[in-house]
């Protein structure tokens, strides 16, 4: 924990990782606990310089809502509850939250705003902000002090009398709120005292000297992907233990077109102590036959830790696994109302300390996504790396929708750096979250010179996200997608059709399997 710190108490909502990366944004360090931590003994009210209350699919009025005891918290940390936790704060005073008239969700303004409020400085009359509840606060006691109304909105915002607690029923952490950063800035720097210093420089730093203290001269193995988390995670740990870090990047088969070479290539470069494995064979073996999405992740991952545990076992009294975890594994694996529901396995070495013995180091496990860029681009990594999209680590293994064989991994790496390279000398590679190909196992008739053909279908992905949790498809240029499809059917034997991917996650995911 940083030496100034907000603490988020998640009721639920959608929103809540959004609340911690806009206190982010403003070199603010924050954590997310499940609502009930404010009753668990780890939990000190003095620890934190503020606490926010967030939203929740909940209402207060149900009988099985979230409903922590905020008595130990009021009066002693400023305190922001935001939509639910605005009409939380009301419940727990005794005041009346009902049923909105209407589901109040979308767009309003603010028709009027207390500006001598310190939650409300500079915050513009009229000004856009967002609202998701059903229910609203009909009435509060005296010494709730209004702060903001929309038309409909009596109490869009309010302060108590007496103590540093306020509520707001709009979301200020989404883009629609226009100035809800301001707000945000408002409560965490000039109500809570936050002196704005938590910088990707600081964050080194300190990662840096608790790591040597941590660790001492112990050796730590790792498992590099090629991706941004385990790359930067690598540099960190490789700073601060040097040779006692030893890297291992497992070329699985899987991997786009000539990635093993040129990552491993640039892995030395960096100075890292690291040694790849041709383990191709082992993988391609595991996977014959299998054409469950599920029983080839698990095959893949399987075999993954077969070979990194093999090779690890070459190296003499290592006491530790490094791994590349990220905040969003941290919070997404501990929900509201207990564990979340598995969408799919993930392929990680998740399974790999309990086999091996060995006590995990996560240097990145308080970082977001972004966050690990910012900290990567200040460790002075390429961009080239830092940029990349994200990657499966399944790899072309779930991009291919059957088993999997070395002329199909052929096919789709031809097909996939024809579209990558692409995107990247068009301009448009940075424009895009994560793009790939999918090699579907649709055949199909068309006609190539005077001979008809029955060859392979791929379908092209590309997506805009912030976190990878929502996306939206890409509107690349249809100029683009026609260059594309015709050099991918000219230069790849085996494929004579391609088409382009639609869909939005949700109700889609961004891979196919």
């Amino acid at each position: 924990m940083s030496a100034e710190t907000i603490l988020i108490l998640d009721f639920g909502s959608q929103y809540t990782q959004l609340i911690a990366r806009k206190v982010r944004e403003l070199n603010v360090y924050c954590e997310i606990h499940p609502y009930n931590f404010v009753s668990s003994s780890k939990f000190q009210v003095l620890s934190y310089k503020g606490i926010i209350l967030s939203g929740s699919p909940f209402s207060v009025r149900q009988k099985n809502s979230p409903q922590p005891d905020l008595n130990s918290i009021r009066k002693k940390v400023p305190l922001l509850g935001v939509c639910y936790g605005a009409q939380l704060l009301a419940h727990k005073s005794r005041g009346e939250v009902q049923p909105s008239k209407h589901r109040e969700y979308g767009r309003a303004n603010l028709s009027f705003v207390n500006n001598d409020s310190v939650l409300f400085k500079s915050i513009s009359q009229n000004s856009q902000v967002w609202m998701s509840h059903a229910d609203t606060i009909a009435s509060a006691p005296a010494d709730f002090e209004i702060t903001a109304s929309t038309n409909d909105v009596k109490y869009a915002g309010f302060h108590i009398h007496g103590e540093k607690t306020y509520g707001i029923q709009f979301h200020p952490e989404v883009y629609h709120t226009t100035e809800g950063l301001v707000l945000l800035k408002n409560f965490v720097v000039d109500i809570c005292k936050c002196s704005q210093s938590w910088t990707p420089s600081s964050f080194i730093q300190t990662t840096i000297n608790e790591l040597r203290h941590k660790l001492g001269t112990d050796k730590v193995v790792m498992a590099l992907s090629g991706g941004v988390d385990s790359t930067v995670a690598a540099i960190l740990l490789h700073r601060s233990i040097g040779r006692n870090l030893f890297c291992i990047f497992v070329d699985n088969g899987l991997l786009r077109k000539n990635e093993f070479k040129n990552v491993l290539h640039s892995y030395k470069d960096m100075g890292l102590n690291v040694k790849g494995v041709d383990a191709k064979k082992a993988f391609y073996k595991a996977l014959k036959g299998k054409k469950d999405p599920e029983q080839k992740r698990k095959a893949i991952g399987k075999t993954f830790i077969d070979v990194f545990d093999k090779e690890s076992h070459k190296i003499k009294k290592v006491k530790w696994l490094g791994q590349g975890t990220i905040y969003p594994d941290i919070i997404e694996s501990v929900s509201v109302k207990g564990p979340s529901a598995t969408i799919k396995s993930h392929h990680n070495v998740g399974g790999l300390p309990a086999k091996m013995k060995l006590q995990v180091v996560e240097p990145l496990n308080t970082l977001f996504k972004d966050e690990v860029r910012r900290v990567g681009k200040e460790l002075g990594i390429t961009p080239t790396i830092l940029g990349r999209h994200p990657f499966p680590g399944p790899g072309l293994g779930i991009r291919i929708l059957s088993d999997i064989t070395e002329e199909k991994v052929r096919i789709l790496q031809e097909v996939d750096h024809i579209y990558i390279e692409g995107l990247k000398n068009a301009g448009l590679y940075d424009q895009v979250w994560q793009a790939g190909v999918i090699l579907t196992p649709i055949k199909s008739v068309g006609v190539m010179g005077d001979e008809r053909t029955y060859e392979n279908m791929v379908a092209l992905r590309a997506v805009t996200s912030t976190d990878g949790m929502t996306a939206d498809w890409c509107h690349l240029p249809y100029e683009f997608l026609a260059k594309i499809s015709n050099e991918i059917i000219n230069k790849v034997k085996g494929i004579n059709r391609v088409v382009y991917d639609i869909s939005s996650k949700p109700p889609a995911t961004i891979e196919w399997e």
